[in-house]
């Protein structure tokens, strides 16, 4: 009788958002009216210079280039690099693991702030390392002190989100520096999926300073190819050699290379995207705060989403999150898609205002009269 790994099928599977065929069939509501706010996704749908490059592939047929060369060097160039710092992956997903493989080993605890990005301490976990889990205060801002005392000798590898997920809070680059020089010989992973909307360059200019820091982006939310998937990270060379070893031969096909190195170029459809999401974000986070005592939001977020309190005591997240259903909205139900979260908040993506408002009306409508 075959035996699996034990840590394996033990742990909490990811819960991804719900599709719009989904609510669509389930509660009667057209599919093209559904706001579907739990992903993150890019409302505009994919960059269209990379559409056109992946619909008009014909070279399919051979194998592509197994480190996916053309993608690093555009990637190195439009940032500053060499291609020999960049590794891709089929999304920020897929590296994660590689990393956490390559520089832990069984027993070795990975640190991050919770509530955080499901897969950090999936990966940990199913790989035999231990999660270290430094809680948020009160107001989910982040307790610096306690995060930089706990990189300990026995910590391999330390966690950011920036912007932090759930929260959509900006982490300062000079924090940022605090962890580096705290870490020392430790690998310190940024993860800035989301960076874009917070209108800052983000901590990539930190590499320069830090050889113990890895950087990692994505074109899932931008630039609109989350069903493409590509991810990227970049660091220095002695970094990114043992991803190298470690990475699937042909983990990169030819249309995720060419539908990435398309949609770096695509800046005008990356800017439309970013003025867009800081609009809508700014127009919802004023509709929410005339809705007190029944709703509110955390700190002031920086992303394309943000984290909705659940202020009315009759409430919590499960019951709201499923009447968003009946009413057409998707969004995340903290209690079921972040650990440590609890029932009181709901990770919501901004997105068109026609889905701002159905939000809107769907959370009036169910919030007791006062």
């Amino acid at each position: 009788m075959y035996k699996d790994n034990p840590a394996l099928g033990s742990k909490e599977a990811y819960v991804p958002g719900l599709t719009p065929d989904y609510v669509s069939r389930t509660y009667g509501i057209p599919v093209d009216e559904v706001a579907k706010l739990g992903s993150a996704e890019n409302p505009f749908g994919p960059s269209p210079k990379a559409q056109e490059v992946v619909m008009s592939a014909r070279k399919i047929d051979n194998y592509p280039d197994w480190t996916a060369d053309a993608l690093r060097e555009k990637i190195a160039t439009k940032y500053g690099y060499h291609p020999e710092q960049v590794i891709c992956g089929a999304g920020e997903t897929e590296i994660i693991p590689w990393i956490v493989r390559a520089f832990s080993s069984k027993g070795d605890k990975v640190l991050m702030f919770v509530p955080a990005f499901p897969i950090y301490h999936m990966v940990a976990q199913n790989e035999g390392r231990v999660p270290v889990y430094i809680g948020m205060g009160e107001n989910l801002d982040f307790q610096w002190d306690d995060y930089l005392a706990a990189i300990k000798p026995d910590v391999r590898i330390v966690f950011l989100t920036n912007p932090h997920s759930p929260t959509g809070r900006l982490i300062p680059n000079e924090r940022i520096r605090q962890v580096c020089r705290a870490a020392k010989d430790q690998l310190v992973v940024l993860d800035e999926a989301y960076i874009h909307f917070s209108n800052t360059k983000g901590g990539m200019d930190l590499l320069k300073e830090f050889r113990n820091l890895i950087v990692m982006r994505t074109f899932s939310k931008v630039y609109g190819l989350a069903g493409l998937r590509i991810g990227f990270g970049i660091s220095t060379p002695e970094i990114i050699a043992p991803l190298m070893h470690l990475k699937p031969t042909w983990n990169m096909g030819a249309l995720q290379t060419a539908g990435g190195i398309a949609a770096l170029d695509d800046d005008d459809y990356v800017k439309k995207t970013i003025a867009t999401i800081a609009e809508m974000r700014a127009y919802v986070l004023a509709e929410i705060g005339k809705m007190k005592g029944h709703y509110s939001v955390v700190g002031e977020p920086r992303s394309n989403f943000f984290l909705l309190k659940i202020e009315d005591p009759t409430l919590d997240s499960t019951t709201l999150f499923n009447e968003l259903l009946k009413r057409g909205v998707i969004v995340k139900d903290g209690s079921v898609s972040f650990i440590g979260l609890g029932k009181r908040y709901m990770r919501i993506d901004v997105s068109l205002k026609k889905h701002m408002d159905r939000l809107l009306r769907a959370l009036s409508e169910i919030r007791p009269a006062a």
